[in-house]
């Protein structure tokens, strides 16, 4: 595949984000229909709430403290789980019982970025699946090394570099840098640093856009609109 036909897609989400789970199977769907385009995606932290502490809080506590009522919540999960079906997604936000404080989630996506692509990338679809599927509590560290073991990643390291400080400034820096370029709701899709994305669009719109950026920077194209 020619190296001009390859773009980067710098995916900003949390893995507590409906609408960031519902993006990640958006975003296979588009790559997928531009198979003539070599894609890679990288994930990037975003935290949707950085003050929940390390424990997690209880998740039907902290929905009714933010939204007032369980019918409010019903609604806005009845809006979502449609959406989900669509995408081979299965939200069970009844058998969630934490929500967890994703800082420690975001490190291990980040070293497993450094293991390779697609280990970030089997990584971050297993940590949506335990949260949203089979509500599994991503904020203790025993489901994110059981995780990691899955994904293709050295356990016995992460066991040992989670209860450290590792990467925790350089996580909460590129968090910090996401909100200075003007992120404030994910996901947010950012092809080749210059064009973003934003939100859970559909398949369509976003392989549209991955073609122009693709075909922008083998004219080169993207130089001159930097």
């Amino acid at each position: 595949m020619s190296e001009l036909n390859a773009i980067t897609v710098d995916v900003v989400s949390d893995v507590v984000c409906p609408w960031c789970f519902i993006g990640q199977k958006r975003l296979d769907r588009a790559i997928a229909a531009v198979s003539d385009v070599d894609v890679h995606v990288r994930w990037r932290p975003f935290q949707l709430d950085p003050t929940i502490p390390p424990e997690g809080k209880d998740r039907r506590e902290y929905m009714l403290a933010k939204f007032g009522s369980d019918e409010r919540i019903r609604e806005i999960h009845a809006r979502i789980e449609p959406l989900g079906e669509a995408e081979d997604i299965s939200f069970a936000f009844d058998a969630i019982k934490v929500a967890p404080n994703t800082l420690d989630a975001h490190r291990l996506i980040r070293w497993a970025g450094a293991a390779g692509e697609a280990i970030q990338n089997r990584l971050v679809r297993r940590l949506f699946q335990l949260n949203f599927e089979e509500g599994a509590n991503i904020g203790d560290h025993a489901v994110l090394v059981e995780a990691a073991r899955e994904a293709g990643m050295d356990a016995s390291v992460v066991a040992s570099l989670l209860p450290t400080e590792a990467d925790v400034e350089a996580v909460r820096t590129e968090i910090a840098t996401a909100s200075r370029m003007g992120i404030s709701g994910v996901p947010c899709f950012l092809l080749e640093d210059k064009y973003a994305v934003m939100g859970a669009q559909d398949a369509d719109t976003l392989a549209d856009a991955i073609r122009q950026v693709a075909t922008a920077k083998a004219r080169g194209e993207l130089d001159k609109a930097g």
